[in-house]
């Protein structure tokens, strides 16, 4: 009786070309192989199977019952691994339907969303883009599962396993954000008048510090937190409104201050710049449409600079 793990697939692709030709000369031709060697093939189908398969008859050689109840599934047989062994076809977004989940900040979402998402719409239609927010914990997990494509985020913070493939995308650094026309802040706000300021503090963990905090707290100093939220969104129409400040990454704040009265001054404190990468499994680097978002992702970062207004004087509203 044949067995699996000691039966040779190879000769089911000699089984099927006898079935189609039902003569060993020309299979033979077909495989590359001499007469001689085809016959030995046979031969060895005969054993393996228990069947004679093709017998000599004054017609020529003809299929046993047998042989003609293989050929059929044999041949479903070839094609399935056929296809598992052929190379893919080269990913087309046009034509593509799939949905990707991306994890990353509001930050993130924010800065980057608006421009590629019209990218994604003109080019791959059919493509659908899902944004969730980090966590607090790296989603190791979700990511090696497939159930996260991408993550996007401040090095410092994500802090991805060394296995995983990271690459930077833009940096950023900190400034302080106030409402045109506030008395207390200029260009040259300096630590104590800053210090002295009511701030808000964005936290989507729900911590009453950031990395402000730690910097003023490594200096011996302190700052008022009069209110913590959890969107950058609501803090900055609230900055707008009232003579609270906050700590805005810059290229966001650029954003909100083209719609909203906000100016942009240097921090009177040395942070140091964040740098925004995206990171990605191993087993997707190769994959082609992980590859395509991925592409789509650096080229929508490398217009952010071309994007925004440039970092301007206080008086100028930036």
């Amino acid at each position: 009786m044949a067995d699996l793990r000691t039966f040779d697939l190879n000769l089911l692709i000699a089984f099927d070309l006898l079935m189609k030709e039902r003569n060993v000369s020309r299979a033979a031709d077909k495989m590359f192989i001499s007469q001689s060697a085809m016959s030995h093939v046979l031969q060895r189908l005969r054993q393996q199977l228990e069947d004679p398969l093709l017998v000599k008859t004054p017609a020529g050689m003809t299929p046993t019952l047998r042989a003609l109840s293989l050929v059929a599934p044999v041949a479903a047989v070839l094609k399935d691994v056929e296809g598992l062994i052929r190379a893919p076809a080269p990913f087309d977004p046009a034509t593509c339907r799939r949905a990707f989940t991306i994890a990353a900040t509001d930050y993130v979402e924010a800065l980057l969303l608006p421009i590629l998402a019209p990218r994604i719409a003109q080019q791959a239609p059919g493509v659908d883009i899902h944004f969730k927010r980090t966590s607090s914990r790296f989603p190791s997990h979700a990511l090696e599962q497939g159930e996260i494509d991408l993550i996007l985020g401040f090095d410092v913070m994500l802090n991805p396993p060394k296995h995983l493939h990271c690459e930077r995308l833009f940096d950023d650094f900190m400034v302080c954000v106030a409402r045109i026309g506030h008395p207390r802040v200029s260009a040259a706000l300096t630590l104590e008048d800053y210090i002295d300021l009511p701030h808000i503090l964005v936290s989507r963990t729900g911590a009453t510090t950031g990395q402000v905090d730690s910097w003023l707290a490594e200096h011996g100093r302190e700052r008022r937190v009069a209110l913590t939220v959890s969107h950058f969104l609501s803090a900055s129409m609230i900055v707008a409104q009232t003579d609270m400040v906050m700590a805005f990454p810059k290229r966001t704040a650029e954003q909100f201050a083209q719609t909203l009265p906000l100016q942009l001054v240097p921090l009177p404190l040395d942070l140091p710049h964040y740098d925004t990468v995206m990171v990605w499994h191993p087993l997707q680097d190769q994959e082609f449409a992980n590859r395509w978002l991925r592409e789509e992702i650096r080229a929508a970062c490398a217009t952010l600079d071309h994007q925004l207004p440039n970092f301007g004087s206080p008086s100028s509203g930036k």
